[in-house]
């Protein structure tokens, strides 16, 4: 009798394929094409995420999950390193560091957050507006954007069917 030979699998085939892949602090469906998965990272949008797939030689279609370790650790080396135009980083001319930087995750929500702190400890309109909760961008609010107000015009009879009805006083006994 001959023994089994062990089954080998390639790296490519679905057999092997992660249903989830830990990527730059994230947990991303490996079931996902390659640009279209990066793009579940806060920071990360549609041009960005094929120049950087383009840039690390890694095909856009091919799945997440089927990417070997060399692959991914070039794509997040190409991610990091923001070796991009200036028009594709989405801090351009930083107000702390004046460079062209790119923020991705908890570092952008922070950042964001801190731009928000500083319009409203200087006062200016887009600071005002986010403190009322009001839109900062120039929408209409005549008639979106209220909260908890009546809208329309409330008639005679729809106020006296929700007003409680008060029970008839009896007549006063005679004697």
């Amino acid at each position: 009798m001959k023994a089994a030979e062990p089954e080998i699998k390639e790296a490519g085939t679905k057999e092997t394929a992660r249903r989830i892949v830990r990527f730059l602090d994230t947990d991303i469906d490996g079931s996902l094409q390659t640009a279209r998965a990066i793009r579940k990272i806060k920071g990360i949008g549609f041009v960005f995420s094929r120049i950087s797939c383009q840039r690390a030689g890694v095909p856009e279609s091919k799945k997440l999950g089927e990417l070997g370790a060399a692959e991914l650790k070039s794509l997040q080396d190409v991610i990091i390193a923001h070796d991009f135009p200036p028009f594709l980083l989405n801090r351009q001319k930083d107000m702390d560091t004046g460079k062209d930087i790119h923020l991705t995750r908890v570092p952008l929500e922070f950042t964001q957050k801190e731009d928000i702190n500083l319009m409203k400890r200087i006062r200016s309109y887009k600071g005002v507006r986010h403190e009322m909760g009001q839109p900062v961008r120039g929408q209409s609010t005549r008639s979106t954007f209220r909260t908890q107000k009546t809208v329309g015009v409330s008639k005679k009879a729809v106020k006296e069917a929700k007003a409680p009805k008060a029970a008839p006083k009896p007549a006063p006994a005679k004697k």
